[in-house]
């Protein structure tokens, strides 16, 4: 979360070109959007006992477990040309992009539509604090279940967008870390959302890695966006940025547990 944001500020600096990131998790994080209220909806003290650690993201939503999945990150102007205006029309830009590196991999998914595209504007479904719990505007889905989880949060002109591809889901494992009033609560959320989410592993019926999804993704990404895309790694000035936020934000219960 540290280097997400040490990128933003040197984005918005103008010292760094926009920039798509690829990253995984070790150990597992559950991660707790910005408004979320960490002591009435997760618990802490279980994520210690399992070894998960917890952290607040710049970004809102609800709780996304990392663990088995490949988390991405945009970085770029609100200013640049092509990025459209809106919050909602953005996500459903950059989703083109994730969904022509899916379809390399051979993975058929599709954007969630608004509700009013189905008539369902004033109706709410059941929700929980995970973020899976059900698709948002232009997030990704296949087979009518949500295989990508995003949020974003716009500072300074420069939007930041981060978000979760599931390679593998455990359902049991997030519900285990959330804060629920019993175990029959439990398990129908861990049944509600094993209904709700899906997994590459599910779709193609074989583990794929990181790096494959990665590649594939990366590879198609600028060209259905219209964009050249070149390698490269963090600036001196990002590590030693995202090093300086580690102490005094992300690293700090000041933060992480601040609701």
């Amino acid at each position: 979360m540290a280097i997400d944001e040490a990128i933003m500020t040197a984005h918005g600096e103008g010292k760094v070109p926009p920039t798509l990131r690829f990253y995984g998790w070790s150990p597992a994080t559950l991660t707790l959007g910005y408004f979320q209220k960490a002591e009435s909806e997760v618990d802490v003290k279980e994520c210690a006992h399992r070894g998960i650690d917890v952290v607040r993201r710049l970004t809102g939503g609800r709780a996304v477990l990392h663990d088995a999945e490949l988390t991405y990150s945009i970085v770029v102007r609100e200013a640049e040309p092509s990025i459209p205006k809106t919050i909602t029309a953005s996500y459903r830009h950059f989703s083109q992009g994730l969904l022509a590196g899916l379809a390399h991999l051979g993975i058929t998914a599709r954007m969630s539509m608004p509700a009013a595209a189905y008539g369902q504007v004033g109706r709410k479904r059941p929700s929980s604090a995970a973020c899976f719990d059900s698709p948002s505007h232009y997030e990704i889905t296949c087979e009518g279940r949500k295989l990508v989880g995003s949020a974003q949060v716009r500072k300074h002109g420069v939007i930041l967008q981060h978000g979760s591809i599931l390679l593998d889901c455990s359902p049991e494992n997030l519900v285990s870390v959330l804060k629920l009033p019993s175990p029959e609560k439990r398990l129908l959320m861990a049944d509600m959302l094993s209904r709700r989410i899906i997994s590459i592993r599910q779709i193609k019926g074989r583990a794929v890695s990181r790096e494959e999804l990665r590649d594939a993704i990366g590879s198609e990404f600028g060209k259905v966006l219209g964009i050249e895309m070149t390698l490269g790694d963090l600036t001196g000035e990002e590590r030693r940025t995202a090093e300086g936020l580690v102490k005094t934000k992300y690293g700090r219960d000041e933060w992480n547990l601040l609701r």
